[in-house]
Order: structure tokens, then C-alpha cells, then sequence
């Protein structure tokens, strides 16, 4: 078994259960995925990628350490993904009782199931905001109704969603996407003129899952299902700076990242995403001390 690696690798003081607003919560499953496999490595190299960040945010002129972040022992599941979901539905819950942030790293999507579960009974009218190269709207896929395939049709049961980058689906999910609430990559290319449109159909409170795959493969080819024509750093940066300023996010997954042992700059771009997306958090909050 690999060394546990703390995010950021942080002095204790900022890095105590006790003394840490925020807690990544590592879950290394891959199970359901159909292409190519390593999910599971995913959140170890984000972890390994996150101790050479640099740690002032430049944008939001602050150093989010300084709440404290917290990481968890991974999540280790050789379960059924029905089993899995639960599980991570009871991890998350109990953390939130402890009043923490909450950043769940995959593994593959399917992890998000229950970190969405658990987020919609603690909080009022969450919506989730989808970041995707893929609908996720299948029903059941390989004989599970909680496949990676089958994300957002099990979150779609629990609360809105409003689904950004999508570039790829089956025509059996036509029937179940809101064309009102998705934003189609072909749409919204090199334009920022949408991104006050997504904002407004998000209610106050959102739970934002990630997968990787929503960046175009030439900045992100560390996926499992690697889809051209996605989104580059500062097109999704724009749109996410947009909800923390105008939501209140109330806890986030990044996942499916599927590391290359020959090129470790997308694990670099993982790790930098967590970090700016907790900065974007906590900007307006004051650290302790």
C-alpha cells in the first residue's frame, strides 16, 4: 500500500482534523469504468501533484490553507457500486456534521452519487452543477443503476441539475436531459456570453461535481474516456468563478482522473483545480489567527 500523502503536505497546524475547515475525503474506486482503467490512482496523484503547488492564489489574493485542510483516509472499497455510494454517503454526512467542507477525490464518477446524497439531506434546495463530457443519463448500464454511466439519472432523482460540456451521449438519454439546463460544448466555444445563463438556473445552494473529461483531452488526456472538443482552463475558471461569487457551493468532487506515469501535468492541473476551487470558497472568509 502507497504512503498516505496529506493535500499540500501542510504543517500540522494547518492541517489537523481540529483546526481545518476543509477535509478531502480520497475514494480510489474504479469498478463500473468501461474503457480504460486507473480511476482508482486518481486521487493519490492528485495528492502527490498537490505538494509542489504554490500555494498564494493570485486571483483571489489569499492563501486557503490557512482555514485548513484536513485529508482523510482514503475511502477503500472493494464493494458493489451500491455499496459504495452508501458508504461514502455515510462518510461525507458525518463530516458535514462537523460543520467541514467537504472535496470528495475520484475514482470514477460514480463516487459523486453519495457526496450528492449526503449534501441534498444536509442542505435546503441544492442543485448541482455537472461539469461532463457526458450526460451520465443512463438509467442502468452493464446491469447497475449506479454505474458510472447512470450519475446524474440517480442525482437528477434527488435534486436540479444544470450540465455544462457535454460533447457526448447515447440517444436513450435525449429523453431525460433538460435542454433548458444543459450547455452543450459546441454552444458555449469561445464565448463567455452563456455563462451568466448557467448561473441563473443554479438555486442558492450548489453541490458541483467535476469530472476531468470536461477539459479538452490536449490539456486533459488523463481520463478514462478522453471526448475532443472540450473546455480549456480559463473557459471553465469563468463560469466557476461566477457560481462561488454568486452561490453558495456547498461541497465538490473532481474525478476521474486516470494518471500517466509519462505525464504528470494533469495531475498538476487536478491538484491546481482543487486548490483554486477552495480559494474561490473561502476567499471572502477571514483565516484564523
Amino acid at each position: 500500500m502507497q504512503q498516505q500523502i496529506n493535500f499540500g503536505m501542510f504543517p500540522e497546524h494547518y492541517s489537523s482534523f481540529q483546526n481545518s475547515k476543509i477535509v478531502i475525503v480520497p475514494v480510489p474506486y474504479d469498478m463500473t469504468s468501461t474503457w480504460l482503467k486507473g480511476a482508482d490512482k486518481g486521487p493519490q496523484a492528485i495528492l502527490e501533484a498537490s505538494v509542489n503547488l504554490e500555494f498564494y492564489d493570485i486571483e483571489t489574493h489569499s492563501e486557503v490553507f490557512r482555514h485548513g485542510i484536513f485529508t482523510d483516509e482514503p475511502l477503500l472499497l472493494e464493494a458493489s457500486p451500491e455499496e459504495m455510494v452508501e458508504a461514502v454517503e455515510r462518510r461525507v454526512s458525518t463530516l458535514i456534521k462537523h460543520r467541514k467542507f467537504v472535496v470528495v477525490l475520484g475514482g470514477e464518477h460514480s463516487v459523486s452519487i453519495g457526496a450528492v446524497y449526503a449534501h441534498c439531506k444536509a442542505y435546503k434546495g441544492v442543485s448541482v452543477l455537472h461539469l461532463d463530457a457526458h450526460a451520465d443519463l443512463r438509467d442502468n448500464y452493464n446491469g447497475s443503476r449506479y454505474n458510472h454511466a447512470c450519475v446524474m439519472a440517480r442525482v437528477k432523482e434527488m435534486a436540479d441539475v444544470v450540465q455544462v460540456g457535454i460533447r457526448s451521449m447515447d440517444v436513450s438519454e435525449t429523453a431525460s436531459l433538460d435542454s433548458d439546463k444543459v450547455f452543450f460544448a459546441k454552444d458555449i466555444f469561445n464565448s463567455t456570453a452563456w455563462i451568466e445563463s448557467a448561473v441563473s438556473r443554479l438555486s442558492d445552494n450548489v453541490y458541483l461535481t467535476l469530472d476531468l473529461d470536461v477539459f479538452d483531452p490536449s490539456i486533459m488526456p488523463s481520463t478514462g474516456t478522453p471526448e475532443p472538443g472540450g473546455l480549456f482552463w480559463y473557459d471553465l475558471m469563468g463560469l466557476l468563478r461566477a457560481v462561488f461569487l454568486k452561490r453558495n457551493v456547498v461541497g465538490l468532487d473532481v474525478v476521474e482522473l486516470c494518471p500517466n506515469q509519462n505525464n504528470k501535468g494533469p495531475d498538476f492541473l487536478a491538484a491546481k483545480l482543487v486548490y483554486t476551487l477552495l480559494s474561490y470558497k473561502f476567499e471572502k472568509a477571514q483565516p484564523p489567527g
